[in-house]
């Protein structure tokens, strides 16, 4: 069991606010990612789960056990908390081999030598390094080095998991393999993984929960799916997707019981039963209309719900084809899967479920109708 608390952290580095009141849960066997720009506080975040960092406020629980409580100056040693940490860097043992480097913590722990052989090729196994177990690192590529320093980790066991980018090293083609290995893994053992990273890819395919940090705050806490598809607030929505979703101005208003919306796309109204709990102001009143690049389908017949717009510009990219359109004075973008062929100005009809639309308030940058 490893269920960590977090409670009214606040981290200081000088006059440097650097975390602000982080309120967080990650529940027992959770896969939780906390991602954000660089500078935004989740490296800080995780150091502090680990004992590296102490906060001047807060207080941080695993499984009910006290483990931080600044206003008491107490603060548990790292190697009270049953964890173990991951680095960007491999931090491997230069003169230790695969095998010594993985069973030097184990040795320390004074396990018998039956049981660390046993939790060493499990180690090898899981990690598919088993042929590399008498060499040295500078005999390994990055993405070896990498699977050693996850193995070495995952041999003691630990019932929390960091993990600090571990994969920003490595070259694009060796992050998806190694996304598949950390996802085998973290369902192998059912250990709880707190994992740090920018790369919002990353964050979607890997986790059960992501965090979202802006500026040292937390943003939204959110599955995967539900952070891509409602982003709390424009911010994030512009963080979030690849490529990016796209933003329409316009003007929204309620009337009776019901969200009027009129931009360059023509006029909407969503029920009330897809609205936020945001307090919508009265009468007319600025917003943004968000949808994502593949929620918009092009067609060259007009039909009903279909908007006459003009292409502005082809990028077709082998597996999909990005159409650059303009409706008015607003550009926004599609995505199709495959290759997909128009003309410069070719004058065409888009089709965007009503459903799959966001919409902010302009004023207030947040949510007030979700998307499903």
């Amino acid at each position: 069991m490893s269920r960590i608390e977090l409670k009214h952290i606040d981290k200081y580095y000088g006059d440097n606010h650097v975390l602000r009141d982080i309120n967080l849960t990650i529940e027992d066997g959770d896969f939780m990612t906390l991602l954000g720009p660089s500078g935004c506080g989740k490296t800080t975040t995780l150091r502090v789960v680990s004992g590296l960092e102490r906060p001047q406020n807060g207080t941080m629980t695993i499984d009910g056990v006290e483990m931080i409580n600044a206003a008491n100056a107490y603060y548990a040693e790292p190697s009270k908390r049953g964890l173990n940490l991951v680095f960007q860097s491999y931090a491997l043992w230069p003169h230790m081999t695969v095998r010594e480097n993985i069973s030097f913590g184990l040795k320390i722990q004074k396990l018998p030598k039956a049981e660390i052989e046993k939790r060493l090729h499990e180690a090898l196994r899981m990690m598919r390094i088993e042929e590399y177990i008498d060499r040295y690192p500078n005999e390994l590529s990055g993405g070896q080095q990498q699977r050693v320093a996850i193995a070495r980790a995952v041999a003691s066991n630990p019932k929390l998991l960091l993990l600090d980018e571990p994969l920003s090293n490595l070259d694009a083609r060796l992050r998806i393999d190694m996304r598949s290995e950390l996802q085998r893994i973290h369902k192998e053992l059912g250990t709880t993984v707190i994992y740090v990273t920018h790369d919002q890819v990353e964050a979607l395919t890997m986790s059960t929960k992501i965090a979202l940090f802006k500026a040292g705050e937390l943003s939204q806490v959110a599955t995967p799916m539900e952070l891509y598809m409602n982003p709390i607030d424009l911010q994030a929505a512009d963080f979030i997707g690849n490529p990016r979703i796209n933003f329409l101005e316009g003007t929204a208003e309620m009337k009776g019981g019901a969200l009027h919306v009129t931009s360059e796309l023509g006029e909407h109204v969503f029920d009330k039963a897809d609205m936020t709990d945001e307090l919508i102001p009265d009468g007319a009143f600025p917003c943004v209309v968000a949808i994502r690049p593949e929620q918009v389908h092009i067609s060259r017949q007009n039909g009903p719900g279909r908007i006459a717009v003009q292409v502005y510009a082809n990028q077709p990219a082998g597996s999909e084809t990005l159409v650059s359109l303009r409706a008015g004075k607003s550009d926004f973008l599609a995505k199709q899967i495959g290759l997909s062929e128009y003309a410069i100005d070719e004058d065409v009809f888009v089709e965007i479920p009503p459903e799959k639309i966001n919409i902010y308030d302009a004023k207030s940058t947040r949510l007030i109708k979700r998307a499903r």
